[in-house]
Order: C-alpha cells, then structure tokens, then sequence
C-alpha cells in the first residue's frame, strides 16, 4: 500500500534521537516504504478554505550523528496527503489551538488526522482526567488561593502544576505549613488569573510515574516507570527521572479500560496515560512518548504497531 505520510513536528534538528517516539514512527514508517514529508508549525497556512502547508521529502535514519535528510520545499493542499501524524509538543496554546483549526480543514478534505484535531483541542492533557473521576486522586482545579489553601489543609501534602506545561516544567510539591506556600499560589495563579490543577501528593511516585501507551485504545503489556531523581518528586524524563521497565498491573489494566475504549470514540489514537500508584494523573494526547525506551528493554516495535492501525483505517 503506498501512502504519503506528513509529519507535523517540531525541528528535527533538535530531537534527542535516541529517545525521539516521533523519529521511530518515522522510521517505522519508511521501513513500508511510505512517503514522507516534513513539516513544522509554521508551514502550514489556509487560503479559501484550503490547508496548505510547505513541505519537504523526508528521509530518516536511526543514527546518533546524521539521523535525517530534507529535500526542497514544495507548496501544496494538505488533501494531497493521505495521513498527518500531529507532533508538536506543548506548550498547548493559542497557537496550538489554531493549528488544529487548519489540520481540521485538512481532515475534512479526506487526510486522515492523527491525534484527531477536535479531540486535541477538547482533551487537555491535566483536564481531560476529570471526565474519569473514578481513576484519579483527590484533584482540584481553580484559580482561587483560598481554595489552594483548603485543600492544602485536607490533604497536607499536595501537587500543583499547570494545566498547558510538558515535561515536568513549573510542577510544585506544596507541604502544609510552609513558608513559601503563598508566593507558589500566587506565582502559579498569576494572582489568581489562571487556573491551575492541585493534586494530592501520592508517595508511590518514589516508585516512578508509570506512562502506559494505548494504540487505538488498547494498552501495552509494559509501561515505563519513570523514576525520580533523588531530591525531586518529578516523574519526568526531561526532569532527570529514570526510565525503568514494569509489566502493568491488574489497577493499570483496570485504569486502561475505563480510558480507552473513550480516547478510541474521541479519534485518538496514541495515547499515554500517567499512573502513580493506583491513580490516574494525565492523559497525554499531544506527542506521547516512550517508544524508543519500551523498545529498548522489551525488543518491542511500538510504532510498527501504530502504523498497523493507520493504514487500517486507510483501508476502510
């Protein structure tokens, strides 16, 4: 099956390619030999209800040192192309937002979006655990310090981060009783502009942030626990955690069911869920990762199976 595949992402230049999941969809996708085709944000544009985008043929490598080749810009209707996978990652802003008002345009015209654009803008990856209250810790999302602060009380030890932010950025372990508490609240707040999530701080992060992958809404068997470092109480990669392999459990299982058979109805098709413990924390949609690491410490090919799914739904 030949299919002409565009990526969404963004510079290739800068990705860490030995733990990039975008680079081994890419891979895997070359190895069909499947068309691809570059872009970043800043290459896609809509005239007259068109998308379009300025695109470059791609070819990848999985080499340390020279992992990629771009050939000459072309402009052209998004149409054109028969799947886009969306990888930019957050910040999730207005920015963000109106680009998947261009992708949407895209998919209308018969592209096959991948997340779904609607259900990226409708998914917030702090917000979205709110429709699955039974799978989550004690949370609180508001914009008021007094309410902060009473939560503090009931829970005595709590986590409070941004509803827009990645890789562990501006995440913040408040204890009752400590003196910089009001300068957090206000900081995070922006003095009470901008909502924010508070969450009870669950010990079992010394264990590690599980990220547990769903393709088309189905689990792996293992996930990674990210672990982390000593003195932090971020489960993030990029925050210095450590990757270590575990087979799910019977709660993760249970988790992965309540969620997924929804982000399958919602179009997404590659989803990460963070669990510390026996909760539920995120539902990353935007550009989940942890292929290459799952790869690495199982002999698996997670973006193979992806790519199994897409052209699947090519084929209906």
């Amino acid at each position: 099956m030949t299919v002409k595949l565009g990526v969404v992402m963004d510079p290739i230049s800068e990705i860490t390619v030995y733990k990039d999941s975008t680079l081994a969809m890419l891979l895997a996708a070359q190895a069909r030999d499947w068309q691809l085709e570059y872009m970043e944000l800043r290459d896609l544009f809509f005239r007259d209800g068109v998308c379009h985008a300025r695109m470059r043929p791609l070819a990848v490598r999985d080499d340390r040192q020279d992992w990629f080749d771009l050939g000459a810009p072309e402009t052209r209707p998004l149409s054109e192309l028969d799947v886009v996978l969306m990888r930019k990652d957050p910040p999730f802003d207005m920015e963000y937002v109106y680009a998947t008002y261009l992708l949407e345009r895209a998919e209308e015209h018969g592209v096959l979006v991948i997340n779904k654009p609607q259900s990226l803008r409708d998914a917030n990856e702090k917000m979205y655990t709110a429709w699955f209250p039974q799978c989550c810790p004690p949370t609180l999302v508001t914009r008021e310090i007094s309410r902060l602060y009473a939560f503090l009380a009931e829970e005595k030890s709590i986590i409070v981060k941004p509803l827009d932010g990645m890789g562990g950025a501006s995440i913040f372990r408040v204890n009752e009783g400590e003196a910089n508490t009001n300068v957090i609240f206000e900081t995070m707040t922006w003095h009470e502009r901008r909502y924010i999530m508070a969450q009870r701080f669950l010990a079992e992060i010394r264990d590690g942030d599980k990220r547990i992958l769903l393709i088309d809404g189905e689990p792996l068997a293992y996930a990674l626990a990210r672990v982390p470092a000593e003195g932090d109480a971020r489960g993030n990669l990029a925050a210095g955690a450590t990757g270590v392999g575990v087979e799910l459990t019977d709660r993760d299982r249970w988790i992965a069911a309540e969620v997924g058979p929804v982000v399958r109805r919602k179009g997404l098709l590659f989803v990460g869920l963070d669990v510390i413990g026996d909760y539920l924390t995120e539902i990353n949609v935007t550009s989940p990762t942890c292929i290459r690491e799952l790869d690495a410490i199982y002999g698996l090919d997670i973006a193979a199976q992806l790519m199994d799914v897409i052209e699947a739904r090519l084929r209906r």
